[in-house]
């Protein structure tokens, strides 16, 4: 959707990270062998394979007799050994140029290095005890009942409050009969309620799939289905979607409503008077509120918590499996890498049925009795006007809302807030020093990871446009890396010995954390369909039987270990910070045209964060109505993977397997100038407009907002 936007004045900063190209031969499979020629002389390659593998002797001999120091002769002996370690370990790597980096990089490793160890420590403290997120949150409910968990708009939680909503929930499904293992969707916008109603499911050991609140027809359909839910509880303001799809679900599907807001608690709504909804608001007010009851079984600390739905790299949206100590490990992880306090308030507008809202910001209240400030909607305007209302310290962000916020006039609370730290994923190199300058922010706390993988990092010293940095003295302690990879398919390029290979300072390559059964940092659960997870695993990178999580995304490293993203790999492009599965739009939009050819891309428009999408169509005789065409998407799809941007084809390439060609029209883009064909792009009202010459330079100038 098209709007005109204010200026935002965002100072570009760019990060020139090119580094050697690869050929396209695309893989069948990650174990096909492609010869690279080596940069570095074999006498050379051989002496550095040497120093690595003395690193990897080193690390566990010195760990252990750095701890065995400090355990038994205190402290200053065990940091003597440690740093001795680190000496000695620079020493097989010669070179007074390591050592700069070294002494320059060793302040940020350290930090984090201790952040880690206090990350394990919690999250292994958890295992030994057995442990579950109720556990802990009650802990935090006997601390302080009256604090407030969860301020909205409209509500102001205590923890007492949302421990007795929770336990509400757990006996009443209870006594309808649900048990540990069973699975009910959920489907509600950002309330109190939401948190509550899994929280108190995993009481009693229920998974809970939480549904993105924007999927409509057959995509909600098939998250409802994919998470193999028994029954779905669902707000009132979704009633006409789940109606649409209702006698489509399988029949053991039970459907509870909830009446998510007093005005709605006296109407006879569609679905309840047909006998297909239960409506869960009486059942909750007659349902004990104390404790759970005492015949439910407890979910372990190993068990599955909640599914939270990815787009993954094709397809439609997949079900990723979050566990109770995947769920441990995630929260506390941000909160000791970057220095969160339990005292701290935070503001998150984000939609709680993903990991960043709902693990990451509602964890810190939750596991840390943090305040946690959540919002219905995104507003830019009200973004920092909320942080001063409800004294927010720390504010969460995706890169289009920083934008967003940026774009908005100047007003009295830009600076007159007490937020001293923002942290999210996405933010841009243009607009990031425009955006803590204007609003006074002292720390910026930028990550990276996928929901369903384990390689995850963080920027935790507010270096410019990094998403993250591995540690170039000792990289062995998180071992992630880049490899060479195909650009265009993402699969990885091997050796003659039929392994990867680790990129080098500035050269582009795919993102691969190693995997490692049982380790809640390195494990890797990846989807409810276990075939779908298994896309996102190979086998044999560094060594034979080996295997890690790949990502698909391309990143690049600087000298010192800080990383940089690229672009994604295949069929998906990430657009309103969410990722877009082009054949699931692709095969919509083909059906709304009549079954004609449709190629779906991710095309990039200036200061715009992620890619707009755009459909090229075959339609050499015009016969699809673009007029119509918008008010018959934004009924299948949600609004995020709608095409910005419509292009009809008059003729269409295919390959030698008669597959349609995308990168060449990906490249053209969108200017009429060069391309002959009629192109659209999608208004403000959501109807489909002529792109002219004029439109084109105005969306060039950044004076049109999509």
């Amino acid at each position: 959707m098209c709007t005109a936007p204010a200026d935002d004045g965002a100072a570009a900063v760019t990060i020139d990270a090119a580094g050697p190209s690869h050929g396209s031969t695309a893989l069948n499979s990650n174990q096909v062998s492609i010869p690279i020629d080596p940069s570095q002389s074999p006498q050379e390659q051989k002496k550095r394979n040497w120093r690595c593998c003395l690193q990897w002797i080193m690390v566990p001999v010195l760990s252990v007799g750095t701890a065995a120091l400090w355990y038994y002769l205190g402290a200053w002996y065990g940091l003597a050994a440690l740093y001795g370690g680190v000496i000695a370990t620079l020493l097989v790597r010669p070179g007074w140029r390591w050592f700069y980096i070294a002494a320059v990089t060793g302040p940020r490793d350290t930090v984090a290095l201790f952040a880690y160890i206090r990350v394990l420590l919690f999250v292994k403290r958890q295992e030994r005890k057995n442990l579950n997120i109720g556990d802990i949150f009650e802990a935090s409910v006997a601390r302080h009942p009256d604090k407030l968990a969860i301020v909205s708009e409209s509500q102001q939680w205590t923890f007492r409050q949302l421990n007795e909503h929770s336990n509400r929930v757990a006996n009443v499904f209870h006594s309808h009969g649900y048990k540990k293992g069973d699975v009910v969707g959920l489907l509600l916008e950002n309330r109190a309620e939401f948190v509550a109603t899994w929280l108190g499911l995993s009481k009693i050991g229920v998974i809970t799939p939480l549904i993105n609140t924007n999927l409509r027809g057959a995509s909600l359909q098939h998250s409802i289905t994919v998470g193999q839910c028994t029954a779905l509880i669902y707000g009132a303001s979704f009633r006409a979607a789940v109606m649409d799809i209702a006698k489509d679900l399988p029949a053991h599907v039970g459907l509870y409503q909830f009446n998510d807001e007093g005005s709605q608690a006296h109407v006879v709504a569609e679905g309840l008077s047909q006998g297909l909804a239960q409506q869960l608001n009486g059942l909750l007010d007659t349902a004990a509120k104390d404790k759970v009851a005492a015949g439910a079984t407890r979910a372990d600390h190993h068990d599955k918590l909640v599914y939270i739905y990815t787009s993954g790299t094709t397809g439609l949206p997949k079900a990723a499996v979050i566990t109770h100590s995947r769920y441990f490990f995630i929260a506390a992880g941000i909160h000791y890498a970057l220095g969160f306090r339990d005292q701290d308030v935070f503001y998150t507008p984000l939609p709680l049925y993903h990991t960043a809202g709902g693990v990451m910001s509602m964890g810190q209240a939750l596991l840390f009795g943090s305040t946690v400030v959540i919002r219905k909607k995104f507003s830019a305007s009200g973004y920092f006007a909320d942080c001063a209302r409800f004294q927010c310290t720390i504010g969460q962000y995706i890169g289009e809302m920083a934008r967003y916020i940026l774009s908005t006039p100047a007003a009295a609370h830009d600076r007159k807030h007490q937020v001293r730290m923002v942290f999210g994923n996405g933010l841009r190199p243009q607009i990031w020093t425009p955006f803590v300058e204007r609003f006074a922010i002292k720390r910026v706390g930028e990550f990276y990871g996928a929901t369903e993988g384990n390689a995850n990092i963080m920027n935790n010293d507010s270096t410019v446009g990094a998403i993250g940095f591995v540690s170039r003295v000792l990289p062995q302690i998180y071992p992630i890396s880049i490899i060479r990879a195909d650009p265009h398919t993402g699969e990885p390029l091997r050796n003659k010995k039929g392994l990867c290979e680790r990129c080098e300072p500035n050269e582009t390559g795919v993102f691969i954390g190693k995997i490692v059964k049982g380790n809640p940092c390195r494990e890797f659960l990846g989807y409810v369909d276990t075939k779908a997870s298994s896309k996102k695993v190979v086998y044999d990178v560094f060594a034979k039987g080996d295997m890690a999580f790949i990502s698909g995304d391309l990143l690049v490293s600087d000298e010192r270990g800080y990383l940089y993203f690229k672009d994604r790999t295949g069929d998906t492009f990430r657009w309103k910070g969410e990722n877009v599965s082009t054949s699931e739009v692709e095969a919509q939009l083909s059906n709304l045209a009549g079954y004609k050819d449709v190629i779906v891309y991710g095309v990039s428009i200036p200061q715009t964060e992620g890619r707009a999408g755009m459909a090229a169509i075959y339609d050499p005789t015009r016969e699809v109505k673009v007029e119509l065409l918008g008010q018959e998407l934004a009924k299948v799809l949600p609004n995020y993977a709608r095409p910005q941007f419509l292009r009809f084809l008059r003729k269409i390439d295919l390959t030698g397997t008669f597959k349609l060609r995308k990168v060449e029209l990906q490249q053209q883009g969108f200017d009429p100038a060069a391309i002959e064909d009629e192109l659209f792009y999608v208004g403000s009202d959501g109807v489909y407009l002529p792109l002219t010459q004029s439109v084109y330079e105005r969306i060039q100038r950044n004076e049109m907002r999509f």
